[in-house]
């Protein structure tokens, strides 16, 4: 019952905690923040025109995301939503017409309760003052966490929601090949987009 309570009831009882050591605070501690390993630089995938990352996926930016993907925890949305549209806007232009997600399939939204994507597209979103809309529709198929590097370059399938406007922002958790951002990219200029940016929580060197 307490965990449907807003405001300082729940902060007093259930305050929030670090994703990475689970010290209380606002979704992640100030050591553990500065100590995430820098993204290393990376051409983005493509069909994708800019694409960045807040960290490398290792060590603590790691436990970072399997904390949110697997283990719901949300505090760190506080932190790592205006994180990445901090990077979003890092991006020449004027911003994206759309902010979507890099959908996970349905069995498996079920199976963890929640697309950790979308939690973080719905917070970016938010932060550059743009509609969030999900686009797109993952096909069921192998995860791509735990697969080869060739496994993961068939990469998955998505369709897209009615058409796309010219300018749409993708966010994900993680990017290894590419593959993930690179079909959403597709299937996104096929409905219509002429220019698609992408941001992660990390990025695999």
């Amino acid at each position: 019952m307490l965990k449907t309570v807003g405001g300082a009831v729940l902060d007093l009882f259930l305050p929030p905690t670090c994703a990475v050591c689970g010290a209380v605070a606002d979704g992640l501690c100030l050591p553990c923040a500065t100590s995430l390993p820098a993204a290393p630089d990376r051409t983005p995938p493509p069909g994708v025109d800019h694409a960045a990352a807040l960290a490398a996926h290792a060590g603590g930016a790691r436990q970072m995301v399997a904390a949110l993907k697997y283990h719901q925890h949300r505090d760190a949305l506080v932190v790592l939503g205006p994180a990445l549209a901090a990077l979003a806007s890092s991006f020449p232009g004027d911003g994206p017409d759309v902010v979507v997600w890099a959908a996970t399939t349905a069995a498996r939204r079920r199976r963890r309760g929640a697309d950790q994507a979308q939690l973080l597209a719905v917070e970016v979103a938010r932060w550059l003052d743009r509609p969030c809309a999900g686009l797109l529709v993952r096909q069921a198929g192998a995860a791509q966490s735990g697969r080869g590097r060739a496994e993961r370059l068939d990469g998955p399938v998505y369709a897209v929601r009615g058409g796309a406007p010219p300018h749409v922002l993708v966010v994900d958790d993680v990017w290894t090949t590419g593959a993930t951002l690179m079909a959403a990219a597709a299937a996104l200029r096929t409905a219509g987009a002429v220019r698609v940016d992408a941001v992660t929580l990390t990025v695999r060197p």
